[in-house]
């Protein structure tokens, strides 16, 4: 069932990796961007976070993995708890030692370097010697048997696939508790989204890395999610298990391209219940 009453499902904190409580974001001191957001995601869960381009998807990961300053936005009310501790403050390098790293929209890989330096890269702030890190390093090509193809091959020069699977396995180098994977089909042949939706399916499991995913492919998200969130220009607007949003009339319709022929905004639509998550 959706939840009727707040955005962060009722689950005790001790079953939760990420509580995001309130947060406002503002850019410049001047433009608001995110509202009164709050969500959570389980250890060893997989989160969806759902919306339109522009709804404030990337914003909400950036605040959780504070790099917001880089783009001269800050969070302004509410708190990020992380695995226990409050992280709202922390900075971005320090927050990856803790177990929380972001793979960026665009896959942003180092083209000038080989995939396997990029691999390595994501091995920067690990202390625990060059054996261990080579034991992940073959570790992260079991699970991209076509990286170790291309290992040699410069970054550049491989294709989108190619490009997301080492985003994310350079973040798996830094031994993750949880990765925020931001719009990880953009781009991809639907062939291509699967295989990686399939791997994420793989860590999550075997590996108990928790995923919060912001994605626009609602379709494929809530496939393999448990749990989902949907924001609407900053605010969350409805979340709810998978399956639940899935059934949703109106999710179908304007997320999921099915039905209700004649609507063209859920703005218009008196029974869609955009119900007030945040608080003034």
């Amino acid at each position: 069932m959706m939840t009727t009453s707040a955005a962060v499902p009722a689950q005790e904190p001790d079953n939760l990796i990420l509580e995001v409580n309130n947060i406002e974001v503002i850019y410049d001191r001047v433009i608001l961007v995110l509202k009164g957001v709050s969500l959570s995601v389980p250890k060893g869960g997989i989160t969806a976070l759902l919306g339109a381009n522009g709804a404030g998807k990337t914003t909400t990961l950036k605040a959780i993995s504070n790099l917001l300053h880089a783009e001269r936005g800050e969070v302004t009310k509410g708190n990020i708890v992380f695995d226990g501790a409050q992280v709202h403050n922390l900075s971005p390098n320090d927050l990856v030692r803790r177990g929380c790293i972001q793979v960026m929209e665009g896959r942003h890989c180092f083209g000038h370097l080989s995939v396997e330096d990029n691999l390595l890269t994501g091995a920067f702030t690990r202390r625990d010697g060059q054996t261990a890190i080579r034991e992940d390093l073959e570790l992260v090509y079991t699970y991209f048997p076509r990286l170790k193809e291309r290992r040699g091959s410069q970054a550049g020069y491989t294709s989108g696939g190619e490009q997301q699977m080492t985003a994310i396995g350079r973040a798996l180098m830094s031994r993750p508790k949880m990765i925020l994977l931001d719009e990880p089909s953009m781009g991809l042949a639907p062939q291509l989204v699967e295989e990686i939706f399939e791997i994420v399916k793989q860590l999550n499991e075997e590996r108990n890395v928790s995923f919060l995913l912001a994605e626009q492919n609602t379709n494929v998200a809530l496939r393999y999610a448990k749990y989902g969130y949907i924001l609407e220009s900053g605010r969350i607007v409805l979340d709810g298990e998978a399956r639940a949003l899935r059934e949703n009339e109106d999710v179908k319709e304007f997320y999921l391209g099915i039905g209700g022929e004649g609507r063209r905004s859920f703005r218009n639509v008196k029974h869609y219940k955009r119900r007030k998550r945040w608080l003034s």
